[in-house]
């Protein structure tokens, strides 16, 4: 039997999406791949960008460096080779004023000639620049393009301020905004208004259910620039808004935690924390004296504590944590460390086993690559072991914890909410502290907020060198290596980080292997070591000991070796394909250098095109070293994600 929109009753902003003039079943699976499920849905995906087509150039009045919007005919388009391995699709665009050239770097062939063909019309934005081979002309590279067609309503194509929305495969700019359109005029009246006039006055606030029509739809006349900065009186009242229902969430939260189940007092600065401060070669810094006492003073109340330890890289994390879980100890308890990979786990072994062993208190390892695990279950579950270090291979049904009193999160941002919370069901409401080095904008957003209590490690300890950090480009890659060459005849190590492990069909991009065998034929004399997330975890575990033993003097590498990763002979991380890395994890990278007293730097090697987003990542990482300035560019960069939910 067919449903139709009729058959569901009087409209809702629960419409399924399928139910709106122009989805369909087939349309509405490829909203759904956006999450798009139903019309409330559409209406908070917000426009990522605007492009302003009320005002449309001729190809003569273009400038280069200047942003503009034009349109043209396609006189011929196709691709070529120029030079190893790399293609290039060009099109040359027609108008009554003159031609101009664009072009593509990286594009599937076979899509960009069957849907660009010569004599369609199209809409470009973006930035003409000089021919940069030499030739007559503008040319412009990766524009935004659009085919206009005459089915198309001009109306919303062209003479205004134009909507941008990010697409998926199958369904593009043109068909979104169509859809969304429809959604608007149909549907924005059902909004409902959530804050009393007053509040509204108060705030200079313009109604919701205007906001929701001028986001999506911008009158003549709107700045695009305070479009484009999401300054725009609508924009605004939609943030006002998210702003006003998180501080209510959280609020709630928060009150709901005050009153959940009691946990365990923990007695502090007992024995086995005395003994280990005494075996420490080096005094705490003050910042990390002021995170235990804040630590400390959770763990001696029956609210289980529920704390988020910010510290940049290298500022002494791991030293607390392990204080935290001995005071579990202390206590007859067991306490676990949760780290995202293999790898981390394995150096977080590697590093608190010495002092376990020490301290003669039982210290084992859960992950999937582990051998014996029967026996070290077996362990756990009578409470011989009494810290696990594990990856997520802890929350499998499994592992049974003896007396679970104590859990640590590490990188915490890479774990989902339900992870983490199963984690925490391990035990009988366990003290929890989840860290993170370079605080991501959720957890940032989180600290905020209020929802964690919240400590900052906001102290290097003495004798950590500033990294010199510098970008060069593709064309220069055989000179950065030079400062390999360097480092390694002053007896230093060094670090080549690349995206991916093997070359595949659809990327063109230095892969870790292709980087070692060139390094490898650079420097004969050198050993020349490659690790990635494919090798086994015991081969893992010897190649990192060659390194930190000096064996191997270049470590090639995925971002496996992000976090954790304490060598303080090295100097030098080559980043490959900078501009393809999060912000959060080319500072990770960075840190893995510096952790001597020998001076270090960061060299990125970034290659054409590169997106507004990738450039300011990059210029952030010029700009500072300050692992919470770089959490507020990311911020600005990437926004905050989801703060309530567990996606």
């Amino acid at each position: 039997m067919t449903v139709s929109a009729k058959d569901i009753g009087p409209r809702s902003l629960d419409d399924p999406v399928r139910f709106i003039k122009g989805v369909g079943p087939k349309r509405a699976a490829l909203l759904q791949k956006r999450n798009l499920l139903t019309v409330r849905d559409c209406l908070y995906f917000l426009p990522y960008r605007y492009e302003d087509r009320s005002r449309i150039q001729k190809i003569s009045q273009l400038a280069a460096g200047e942003q503009a919007t034009f349109t043209g005919t396609i006189v011929n388009a196709g691709s070529f080779s120029a030079g190893r391995r790399r293609k290039i699709f060009e099109m040359i665009v027609q108008d009554d004023s003159g031609i101009i050239r664009a072009k593509w770097f990286r594009f599937n062939d076979a899509y960009m000639r069957e849907k660009f063909k010569a004599r369609a019309t199209v809409i470009l934005s973006g930035k003409p620049g000089v021919n940069r081979y030499g030739g007559s002309g503008l040319e412009i590279i990766h524009p935004n393009i659009e085919i206009f067609s005459s089915g198309d309503d001009p109306g919303l194509e062209m003479g205004r301020i134009v909507p941008v929305y990010h697409s998926t495969e199958g369904l593009h700019a043109k068909g979104l905004r169509a859809i969304f359109k429809y959604v608007v005029d149909h549907y924005c009246g059902l909004i409902e208004e959530i804050l009393p006039d007053d509040m509204l006055r108060r705030n200079r606030l313009m109604p919701r259910q205007k906001a929701f029509m001028q986001a999506h739809l911008p009158p003549n006349g709107t700045s695009l620039a305070r479009l484009q900065n999401f300054t725009s009186p609508a924009q605004q009242r939609i943030i006002f808004d998210e702003l006003f229902l998180i501080q209510l969430a959280l609020a709630f939260k928060r009150k709901r935690r005050a009153g959940q189940a009691r946990g365990r007092r923990f007695t502090t600065r007992g024995p086995t924390i005395q003994k280990f401060v005494k075996r420490l070669r080096f005094e705490l810094t003050g910042a990390q004296k002021k995170v235990l006492n804040q630590i400390m003073r959770d763990l001696e109340k029956d609210t289980p504590m529920n704390r988020l330890l910010q510290g940049d890289v290298g500022s002494g994390k791991t030293i607390v944590a392990l204080i935290t879980l001995l005071t579990g100890v202390d206590n007859g308890c067991q306490g676990a460390l949760m780290a995202p990979t293999e790898l981390l786990a394995e150096q977080h072994f590697l590093n608190l086993q010495p002092d376990c062993q020490a301290l003669g208190i039982g210290i084992g390892l859960i992950t999937s690559g582990v051998k014996g695990k029967t026996q070290i279950l077996n362990d756990i579950q009578a409470g011989k072991t009494a810290i696990v270090v594990g990856t997520h291979a802890l929350i499998q049904k499994q592992v049974r914890f003896h007396k679970l009193g104590v859990a640590v999160i590490d990188e915490q941002h890479r774990f989902g909410v339900l992870q983490r919370d199963a984690l925490a069901r391990k035990g009988l409401h366990p003290h929890t502290l989840v860290m993170t080095a370079t605080p991501i904008p959720r957890s940032l957003a989180l600290t905020l907020y209020g929802d964690l209590d919240v400590s900052v490690i906001d102290e290097l300890p003495p004798g950590r060198t500033p990294i010199d950090t510098k970008l060069c480009f593709g064309n220069k890659r055989r000179e950065v290596y030079e400062s390999i060459r360097r480092e390694i005849y002053a007896g230093r190590q060094a670090y080549v980080v690349c995206p991916l492990i093997e070359e595949t069909e659809t990327l063109d991009l230095q892969t870790a292997v292709d980087v070692r065998e060139d390094l490898s034929a650079l420097f004969p004399g050198s050993t020349v070591g490659l690790i990635h997330g494919k090798i086994k975890a015991d081969e893992r575990s010897r190649i990192m000991s060659r390194f930190k033993a000096g064996d191997i003097h270049i470590l090639v590498s995925t971002t496996v070796i992000e976090v954790g990763i304490d060598v303080a002979n090295a100097t030098v991380m080559i980043i490959e394909h900078a501009e393809r890395f999060g912000l959060s994890q080319l500072h990770q990278l960075r840190g893995r250098v510096g952790r001597g007293g020998h001076s270090s730097q960061c060299l990125l090697i970034a290659y054409y095109p590169l997106t507004d987003e990738a450039k300011a990542r990059l210029q952030a990482m010029l700009k500072t070293g300050d692992g919470f300035r770089i959490a507020e560019e990311d911020l600005n960069i990437r926004g905050p994600g989801d703060f309530m939910g567990t996606r």
